[in-house]
């Protein structure tokens, strides 16, 4: 039987390094196989960072750089364009779910940007979240909430978000009545779609049916991870590791359903009145703010990478750098680099 590389691990603080610097909102993070980096930015584009630690910013065509910096104008009212989750798409440009502007969107590696996608049967598509893409070349977008503002749906729990796909039939939904939904993963085989419903602290998962249908939502794990779960990545061993933005923890869920704390960087006092405000329905975005780590304030997604896919790298929304640690296990690929793996072949 084969020993979980995860059981009785944990993240070595004083091995955590950082890279990049004066980063904005760097949500979500791509990773080259030669290490170059591309940092999801608050700023209205992606930051471009070298394994040397040179970095660019590439800004968005379509908007004005964004300069207000206040908690409200950025975090409640979500102004301007927020760049959140990113994916490649077949050429190495990048799909973001834009959660300011309500969109997905193709943007090239120079900044020339379009729409994509900003209403669903005319409806707006509402705060999207996340992106990423298929073997068979589909889109899948999760929208984490309809509300406005979407703090709103915080306050009141709403099950009111959804995935989208996106394929030669055009957009449609194909699971709705969420509680705050983000990053969405499949499996090694693409049998199964697992998603983040971060509102409800639990992660999902649906069957994957032909013609980009999905089946009825299961849990995965426990029904209370123990926190907002935000990102989430599969190990090669098979492990589910997730983000807990906010309380700023790292877990992983085991093949088994068993939950792993694998890193601990929470303020304990402001996250255990963020969570008794969570079970008796009166979170605020004032509690929200008050709860962060250090590390990377406001942890909000991981991502595998390096040659061997044993780097990780955490994403915040509150951090200006990012921070890396080695995993004892790697990650898997993202579809691109399979891609170009198959084109180097």
């Amino acid at each position: 039987m084969t020993i979980n590389p995860l059981n009785g691990w944990h993240v070595d603080r004083s091995s955590i390094c950082y890279i990049g610097e004066g980063l904005e909102r760097p949500e979500c993070i791509l990773a080259e196989p030669d290490g170059t980096l591309w940092s999801a930015d608050g700023r209205g584009g992606v930051v471009r960072i070298d394994p040397d630690g040179g970095q660019r910013l590439v800004l968005q065509s379509t908007i004005a750089r964004n300069e207000s910096s206040s908690f409200e104008d950025r975090y409640v009212n979500t102004m301007g364009s927020l760049p959140n989750g990113l994916a490649f798409d077949k050429d190495g440009n990048f799909l973001i779910a834009n959660f300011g502007n309500d969109s997905l969107e193709l943007m090239t590696r120079d900044g020339r940007t379009r729409t994509l996608l900003d209403n669903i049967d005319g409806a707006p598509v509402g705060k999207a979240n996340f992106v990423t893409r298929d073997t068979l070349g589909r889109l899948w977008l999760t929208v984490t909430t309809r509300m406005v503002p979407w703090t709103r749906h915080v306050e009141t729990m709403s099950h009111d978000g959804y995935i989208a796909v996106i394929d030669e039939r055009g957009a449609r939904i194909v699971a709705d009545g969420l509680c705050g939904t983000n990053e969405l993963r499949f499996d090694p085989a693409e049998e199964y779609l697992f998603v983040a419903e971060t509102t409800k602290r639990r992660i999902s998962r649906f069957r994957v049916l032909p013609g980009g249908e999905l089946g009825p939502r299961e849990t995965h794990g426990p029904e209370n991870v123990g926190g907002f779960c935000d990102g989430i990545a599969f190990d090669a061993y098979g492990n589910l590791w997730s983000t807990l933005i906010m309380a700023d923890q790292l877990i992983a869920i085991t093949p088994e359903g068993e939950l792993l704390v694998i890193l601990d960087d929470g303020n304990p006092t402001a996250t255990a009145a963020l969570d008794a405000a969570w079970y008796e329905g009166r979170v605020t975005p004032d509690l929200m703010a008050a709860a962060t780590g250090t590390i990377a304030p406001w942890m909000a997604s991981l991502t595998f990478g390096g040659p061997d896919l044993q780097t990780v790298y955490l994403g915040s929304l509150r951090g200006n750098r990012i921070p890396y640690f080695r995993s004892p296990v790697p990650g898997l690929p993202l579809i691109y680099w399979s891609e170009r793996q198959r084109g180097a072949a």
